[in-house]
């Protein structure tokens, strides 16, 4: 009786009983909150959504939405009694973080959080508080995808030939040694100055100014720094440089400036030499003038004579010195080797024209020639070797068959200016076989080495090799037309100064025809090529002179023309130099540009002047006396 009363009460409550239990199952499961099904990607600086929504609709009275970071349980965003809480989020969240606040009421509590930081990697927490219910979902910024490069703040100022540091720090969720490239350019040329790739830095793809010169700190690189150092800067380094970073999908880039360049010590020096070789030239040649008044004084000849020796060489030396420490300075190797060299061999040809020292033989032009063949050649083959890469194997055969024919011919020619003016030792018939052989051999050596020159000079700026053959021609055709002068002098068919004036214009229109096809040659040197041609015309007015000087006896100036052209050469040329070097200088310290461009135009021209001027005085000076 009592079971049966139970299960009759039981009967009577059961609707009620199944609807406490319904209410107790969601009580205790609460409100489902969804988020998104995996972790969130998104890149550096970009917006990004965190979901977070419920599938039914709450009232809003008593609705409060919170926003934390799981970690640390920082406050990202907060809405409540109807509206966004901005005042109450954590500061580094603040006008970043932002509910739709337009969605709210249809269950929609997603985050759009703007201008992601790589320290906003981690878990969220969403909570959504009802009236009676509550729920959360965890949503994880798993990867930011960042590439952030950045540089040196300030420009940097540096002395020339100091070392300097381009700061480039690299901060990206892919590692270092991953990254596709990073490469350093001067922004304002478009120069390479040094690549990083594939993990390995590539010193030798830098462009040929900045070769050596630069290098990662290599230790540093799995740290994201990518510096630059640069050693010994140059004036032309000044500008503009930009580290460009390529990782993935992204790339990245930070510049750095070279703002101001001063002074070096070296720069000093080469300012205190110029000044020092123009003032040793205009102050010995004034005491060169005021003993000459006194010239029939034995011992004021002999001060003269000492004087004028001195004159010759210290100038050009100071000038030698001057142009080395520029060269080093600077690292322009073809035009540092080209001018020293040639102030090297001025004092020969200062002294051949010096109107109150012993005159001397065509030994001395013939020796500067002989030098100037030697400098020439080499600086030539030097600059072919550089490219040599670049051509197809015919131009490599020639190259080297030229330089080796070059250096052979010039063995041979000087071994015969030592012993030119000296008597065999033995007189047998064949010792007189082998004098006249070398004889002939020294003068077709003379006439052809320029050609040679040429021809190679063609080749090492990837002449088209037609060239080759007019280099060849040239000087086989001013070998016949010069005999032939001779000749019709000798039969008088017309007059020595006829003769003289044909002879000269034919060289010069030879000269001219060279000219034209090494400017040909040199289309996209342009930086370099009038430095090239300028060389190549003293070469050719030097090669004139000796030849002419060589096939005439006891040719000489009266001490009139001696005294200008000692003047020109001595006083002009090294006061024309030493302007023009420290004026290149300072502008190019001030400006980060070259003036001048080449201070072989200037050197050079100055110098084909000369000696142009002496060959025109020695052919037509006696019409003149």
């Amino acid at each position: 009786m009592i079971v049966l009363f139970d299960f009759a009460h039981l009967k009577m409550h059961l609707p009620t009983c199944v609807l406490m239990s319904v209410l107790l199952m969601i009580i205790a499961d609460g409100m489902t909150v969804h988020g998104p099904s995996g972790p969130l990607v998104a890149p550096l600086g970009s917006s990004v959504i965190l979901p977070c929504y419920v599938d039914e609709l709450l009232p809003i009275k008593g609705l409060k939405v919170e926003w934390r970071r799981t970690d640390s349980e920082t406050l990202v965003h907060l809405y409540q009694d109807g509206e966004s809480r901005a005042e109450k989020q954590q500061q580094d969240y603040q006008d970043r973080a932002h509910f739709f606040t337009d969605q709210i009421k249809d269950g929609n509590f997603s985050l759009r959080l703007n201008n992601l930081r790589a320290e906003d990697e981690g878990r969220y927490t969403c909570t959504v508080h009802s009236q009676q219910d509550s729920g959360e979902t965890v949503v994880q910024i798993k990867d930011v995808e960042r590439l952030l490069v950045s540089g040196s703040s300030r420009s940097i100022s540096v002395s020339v030939g100091e070392d300097v540091t381009l700061n480039c720090s690299v901060d990206s969720h892919i590692p270092p040694e991953h990254f596709e490239e990073v490469s350093w350019r001067k922004t304002d040329e478009d120069i390479l100055v040094l690549l990083y790739q594939n993990n390995n830095a590539f010193p030798d793809s830098s462009d040929e100014r900045y070769r050596d010169r630069v290098e990662f700190f290599t230790a540093e690189i799995p740290k994201g720094n990518f510096s630059l150092r640069l050693k010994s800067v140059r004036t032309e380094d000044k500008g503009v440089y930009m580290c460009q970073v390529f990782a993935g999908d992204l790339s990245a880039n930070a510049t750095g400036v070279l703002k101001q360049m001063g002074l070096s010590v070296s720069h000093i020096m080469v300012l205190i030499f110029c000044i020092t070789a123009s003032g040793s030239a205009l102050l010995l040649w004034c005491l060169i003038y005021c003993r000459s008044q006194f010239i029939t004084d034995p011992i004021a000849t002999k001060h003269v004579r000492t004087l004028g020796v001195l004159h010759a060489f210290l100038p050009n030396i100071i000038m030698f010195v001057a142009f080395v420490l520029w060269g080093v300075t600077e690292g322009f190797l073809y035009e540092t080797v080209s001018c020293c060299a040639l102030y090297i061999q001025r004092p020969l040809m200062l002294i051949y024209v010096a109107p109150y020292l012993e005159h001397m033989s065509d030994l001395a032009l013939q020796s500067e020639y002989f030098l100037e063949i030697v400098v020439y050649s080499s600086v030539i083959f030097s600059k072919a070797l550089g490219t040599m890469v670049h051509y197809d194997d015919f131009d490599r055969v020639m190259i080297i068959i030229t330089a080796g024919v070059i250096i052979l011919l010039c063995v041979i020619y000087f071994i015969y200016l030592l012993t030119e003016k000296k008597e065999m030792s033995c007189h047998g018939q064949i010792s007189e076989w082998i004098w006249g052989k070398l004889t002939v051999v020294a003068a077709f050596i003379a006439f052809i080495l320029p050609s040679l020159h040429v021809t190679l000079l063609y080749i090492a700026f990837g002449a088209a090799r037609g060239g080759v053959f007019v280099a060849i021609i040239f000087p086989i055709s001013f070998f016949v037309s010069f005999f032939c002068l001779v000749d019709l002098n000798k039969g008088k068919f017309c007059s020595v100064l006829l003769s003289k004036t044909a002879w000269i214009t034919f060289t010069f229109i030879m000269m001219v025809v060279v000219i034209d096809f090494c400017i040909k040659t040199m289309e996209n040197e342009k930086d370099f090529a009038a430095g090239w041609i300028c060389t190549t015309v003293f070469q050719q007015a030097l090669w004139m002179i000796a030849i002419y000087n060589h096939s005439n006896e006891d040719l000489d100036l009266t001490l009139t023309f001696k005294k200008i052209l000692y003047a020109l050469g001595s006083i002009g040329v090294v006061l024309l130099n030493a302007a023009a070097l420290m004026t290149e200088m300072i502008l190019k310290t001030v400006n980060g540009e070259r003036a001048v461009g080449d201070l072989r135009i200037v050197v050079f021209s100055s110098e084909s002047i000369f000696t142009l001027s002496l060959l025109i005085l020695l052919m037509f000076g006696c019409c003149v006396q």
